[in-house]
Parts: C-alpha cells; sequence; structure tokens
C-alpha cells in the first residue's frame, strides 16, 4: 500500500518553508538618484527621483521617455533633502490625486496634492496644493515618506529635524511635528482634517496630527498589505539602527523611546520617563560589528512568484547593502536572518509592484533591482511506501526532486529512506546552493495484524477461512500436509494454525488443547496415530503397544459405510500403509477394536 507525499510549496503539513535565499537582478537603469518606488494600482512603477522628478517604468519594463512629474525648480535637492516620497489616493484613478513629500528650496518639507492629467502618464506640476509644510531646523533627518494607511487616511514620517542628537528634542516634544509618524485626513477638511481616531484629537498639548512619537528618521515605512500592521525602518545617530513595528489594531500614541534610546541603549535620557514608558524595537543592528550606518526600511513580501518569502518583512542597510528579514517566532518575538550581503552599497528605498512583488532603488547606481528569491523553484517530492505487513520492517521513502540545483543531499532524521520500521520520519533536502526543503510527518504505517481463530468440535480443529495459506502445528511442530483450514487431531496436545493471506502476510492463533479418546488401561496400547489427517492418497496407521495380540480395523466414511477392513496381531510397534487414492474427499471414521473394546478417530481427506 502507497502513500504519495508531494512537498509542494504551501502545503506547511508536510514542508516547513525554507530560508530564502534572494539575489537582485537589474530590472531598468538610467535614473537619477532613485529614492522610492510606488504602484498606482497597475502595472506601472512610478520612480521617485531626489531631483525632483517622477519617471514611469511601463508593464513591459520601459522606462517612458516623458517624465511623469518634473517640479526640479521647486525642490531644494541634494543630501538628505529632495522629493523624498510618493503615494497615490486609495480611489486612484478615480480620484486623480498623488501625494508626494519633498524638501522645498529653503529647506522645508511641503505635503503636496497633484493631479494627474488626462494623459494618465503625465501630471500637472502647476496642480499643486500644499496640505502640509514644515520648517526644517537643519538640512538633515527630514524622513520623507507618505503612505496610505489601510484606513484611507495618510500617514506621514518626519524626522527629527536633523543635526545630530536632537538638540532640541523635538522628538519628545508633543507639540512638534518633527520626529513623528502623522495621520491626516486628506478627503476632509481645508487642507485636511484631523482624523476623529487620532490619539491626541482634542488635546491642546500635544499636536492633533501624530499618530506616533519618538522617531529619529523614519526614512522609510511601510503598511503589510495582508495584515495592516506598520513596519518602520528607524535611522539611527551612530551606533543603532531599528526596526519598529506597530499592530494593525494599536490605536496609535506609541513612542519608540528616541532621544531618550537609539534602539535599546540608553542615549540621553535627560527629562526621559520609566523605559516602560517607550515601545522597544523589535530589531536592532549595530555599526561597529555589522558595519552598517543606515537602515532602509521595507516590506513584508506577499507576493505569489516566491512562496518561501511570504512573510517576511525585508530590510536593508544603506552603506553596507546587506539585505535582512524578520519573521514571527511565534513566541511572541521575531527571527531575523540574513538574506544577502550584496555588492551594493546605497540601496535607498524598496518598492513593491501591484501584485506585492519586491523592488529595490540604487540611489548612486540608478538602478532599479527587483529581488528574485532562488529556492522557491527548489521542490522535493516524496513517496511513502508501507510496511508489507504488521511488524515487518520494510517500509521505503523514496525522494523525488522536482527541481533545483544539483548535487543536492539528504539528512534523515532516522534511517536512510529503505528498510524502514512504521513510524514517523522526516527528511531535509539541501541543494548545491543551500536551498532547503525540510519534509516532516511521513508516516509510514503497517497493516492490522493478521488475526486467525480456531474452532474446535471434538478432534475436529476448523480455522478461520478465507486465508491463502494453512499450516497446522502440533506442539510447536509443523504437520507434514495438514495444510487445509480443517484440521482433525489424532492426538492428545496442543495445536495451533499459521495463515497466509493474499497479500503475502501472516498471522499463528493462539494455541489450542485437544484431548483424544483415552486408551483404556486394559487395551494393552500406549498410543495410536493417523497421519497425514488431512491425508490424500496414503493414511498411516501407526500403533504403540504394551503387549502382542491381534486387532480389528475398520474405516467408514460419514454416511457409516464400511470402505475398509483388516485385522492385525500388532505387536510393539506396528504400522500400516491404506491406500486411499480411490476414496472420495470428505470425513471418515477409524474404529480399533480389540480385547472387545472399540476406538473411533476421525479423519478427513482433502
Amino acid at each position: 500500500m502507497k502513500k504519495i507525499a508531494t512537498a509542494a510549496l504551501l502545503l506547511a503539513s508536510l514542508t516547513l518553508k525554507a530560508q530564502p535565499i534572494i539575489q537582485l537582478q537589474d530590472y531598468a537603469v538610467g535614473f537619477q538618484q532613485p529614492v522610492a518606488i510606488r504602484h498606482a494600482g497597475d502595472d506601472r512603477l512610478f520612480i521617485v527621483q531626489q531631483n525632483g522628478i517622477i519617471r514611469i517604468i511601463d508593464g513591459n519594463g520601459q522606462t517612458l521617455p516623458t517624465p511623469f512629474l518634473n517640479i526640479d525648480p521647486r525642490v531644494g535637492s541634494g543630501s538628505e533633502r529632495g522629493l523624498l516620497g510618493l503615494d497615490f489616493h486609495p480611489e486612484f484613478p478615480d480620484s486623480n490625486y498623488f501625494y508626494v513629500n519633498y524638501t522645498n528650496n529653503n529647506g522645508d518639507t511641503r505635503i503636496s496634492r497633484f493631479t494627474v492629467t488626462a494623459d494618465p502618464n503625465v501630471a500637472d506640476p502647476n496642480s499643486e496644493v500644499v496640505l502640509l509644510p514644515v520648517v526644517q531646523p537643519y538640512s538633515n533627518h527630514n524622513g520623507g515618506d507618505v503612505h496610505f494607511g489601510p484606513d484611507g487616511y495618510l500617514y506621514i514620517g518626519l524626522g527629527d529635524g536633523g543635526s545630530g542628537g536632537d538638540p532640541q528634542n523635538y522628538s519628545q516634544t508633543p507639540t512638534s511635528l518633527l520626529g513623528k509618524m502623522l495621520r491626516i485626513d486628506v478627503n476632509n477638511g481645508a487642507p485636511y482634517a484631523i482624523p476623529a481616531t487620532n490619539p491626541f484629537v482634542g488635546s491642546t498639548s500635544t499636536a492633533n496630527e501624530i499618530w506616533a512619537l519618538g522617531l529619529r528618521n523614519p526614512w522609510r515605512f511601510s503598511f503589510d498589505r495582508l495584515t495592516g500592521d506598520l513596519w518602520i525602518g528607524d535611522v539611527g545617530q551612530g551606533a543603532w539602527e531599528e526596526v519598529d513595528f506597530q499592530p494593525a489594531s494599536s490605536a496609535g500614541g506609541e513612542n519608540y523611546g528616541w532621544r531618550c534610546y537609539e534602539g535599546n541603549a540608553p542615549y540621553n535620557t535627560n527629562g526621559c520617563g520609566p523605559v516602560g514608558n517607550y515601545v522597544a524595537p523589535v530589531a536592532v543592528y549595530d555599526h561597529s560589528n555589522n558595519g552598517g550606518c543606515s537602515i532602509t526600511g521595507g516590506y513584508v513580501y506577499r507576493g505569489s512568484q516566491y512562496p518561501d518569502l511570504y512573510g517576511h518583512y525585508l530590510y536593508a542597510d544603506y552603506c553596507t547593502g546587506r539585505i535582512w528579514s524578520l519573521t514571527p517566532n511565534g513566541q511572541g518575538g521575531w527571527t531575523k536572518i540574513e538574506l544577502l550581503n550584496a555588492i551594493n552599497n546605497d540601496l535607498s528605498s524598496f518598492g513593491e509592484d501591484v501584485n506585492g512583488e519586491l523592488y529595490l532603488a540604487g540611489l548612486g547606481s540608478g538602478k532599479i533591482y527587483k529581488i528574485h528569491e532562488r529556492c522557491s523553484s527548489f521542490s522535493v517530492a516524496a513517496e511513502v511506501t508501507d510496511a508489507s505487513c504488521y511488524g515487518a520492517e520494510d517500509g521505503s521513502i523514496s525522494l523525488d526532486i522536482v527541481s533545483g540545483t544539483p548535487p543536492v543531499s539528504f539528512a534523515w532524521s532516522a534511517g536512510n529512506g529503505t528498510n524502514l520500521a512504521p513510524g514517523t520520519y522526516g527528511v531535509t533536502a539541501t541543494d548545491n546552493i543551500g536551498c532547503k526543503r525540510e519534509l516532516n510527518n511521513l508516516v509510514i504505517s503497517q497493516p492490522d495484524s493478521v488475526i486467525v481463530n480456531i474452532t474446535t468440535e471434538n478432534a475436529t480443529l476448523t480455522a478461520t477461512s478465507g486465508f491463502a495459506q494453512y499450516q497446522w502445528y502440533f506442539q510447536d511442530n509443523p504437520v507434514q500436509d495438514a495444510t487445509d483450514s480443517v484440521f482433525v487431531a489424532t492426538e492428545t496436545g496442543t495445536y495451533r494454525v499459521e495463515v497466509v493471506n493474499a497479500t503475502g502476510c501472516s498471522g499463528i492463533s493462539e494455541a489450542v488443547q485437544v484431548t483424544i479418546n483415552t486408551l483404556p488401561a486394559d487395551l494393552g496400547l500406549e498410543r495410536i496415530k493417523l497421519s497425514p489427517n488431512p491425508f490424500r492418497e496414503i493414511l498411516r496407521v501407526e500403533v504403540e503397544a504394551q503387549t502382542t495380540g491381534p486387532c480389528r480395523f475398520s474405516i467408514l466414511d460419514a454416511e457409516g459405510r464400511l470402505i475398509h477392513t483388516f485385522t492385525e496381531n500388532i505387536d510393539k510397534r506396528w504400522s500400516r500403509r491404506i491406500s486411499t487414492a480411490n476414496w472420495p474427499a470428505g470425513m471418515y471414521w477409524v474404529h480399533l477394536e480389540k480385547n472387545g473394546r472399540q476406538l473411533s478417530y476421525p479423519v478427513q481427506k482433502q
């Protein structure tokens, strides 16, 4: 009996997702300092350049020659300034609006709305409506990202205003918008409204736009398109980079701790409250051991091309090009793995297309990369062969590499896939580039044990019918030619029968005790044996006697008709072979008469 178990990529019952192995594939080139990648609900990608120009890559991967938007004259770019963020209205293209975050020629932040023209690939640069101007005291730490959340509100990430160490403590100042995550309603108000569910709405001591605070420079943040969770990559000061997490169920108001803490390390705790007042990051990395300098927050992968990557939150370091991921560890924490130590050292921003596939922008190279996961094509199928019989250790698991980079090695939880006892097994297959497939819960079963019972009627023993083979045993020794389901005992002792079913599995009965007519003492006989029983061509009659004397033997059929008779003068050991070739199959009785006494024994001809 066989069971087929296939390591399909999303069958969790058999396959644990392996650690992804990614690479960056060139997708488009020729951009000037790309800092953001967005889609508009279709197959286009919009590439935000720091110089104030937005360009389009169409669904065929071709960069359109005409910019989507060019506001270069009003954008002050360079260093950390420029056109930094973009998102489209949730009802685009019906709404025809999109929103940007840029620094103007004075270095101050502008959150503005623009309108797309009748040509869907061209926006009107003169349609700008400034929603929110924010004065920037220094040239750095402007934040720059904007995203519409699942709730339809616009979220804006602003840095602490710059310099170093947040000298004015803007991040912890509730009346300042700097160092905060803001949330505004662009569908109401003039130029916007405060959502009624903002955590500080109606407060006179805290800016009502604030959704969360205590951020240093949330350069890139994103929402998980499946769960609505908010992920923030917050750039550190000089020692630690951090990832902050806000579940979709949050009512807002989190304080992520800067400048009191950088990562998990105290930075400047003057005027700070207890550590429990702040939300700790879900992941950090330091500059000294990892060689990093600036985190680039990314996305949770929700695409369909790379199942091994599904559910991983990806983020990178701008200086080293290293890329990591975070996944829940099942215990309320997170598992961090390094996915790539890239040669690119200018990964400025992640992007997500309409299908959830991920991209990266190279600031200096001007390239747009697509993230390719190398292991998702690696597939292993397992064919499980159960044990042939109860108690047998001949089960097996054969593996078929559907795809992968050879050679492939296998690590078994026990054995090597052959001659396996019934039980549960696992195997990890690793191909030549390190992709793994871990198959668990491969179960080798066994059939039920073969059960055979014996019923007795006098000396006639009848085994359970329907088996392919029978062999009777007397005193644990096989009885010659006793291979039918019915056996007639001729001697006192224990009997059992071994059977084989149609699939070749054997079973043996419990022993039964049979007592043949006790020989009277005045007969002078010690033992009478009729064999084989059942018989075919020959019936052998054996007698062991204490004294010599005449005995008369009569053989009758089941109807009581005399078939054969003879008289012999037996001695201590006497036997005779009686030819039975002409007798029909059936039950017979052997009568022995001596000294006026008679004994009867049943025998069976097959």
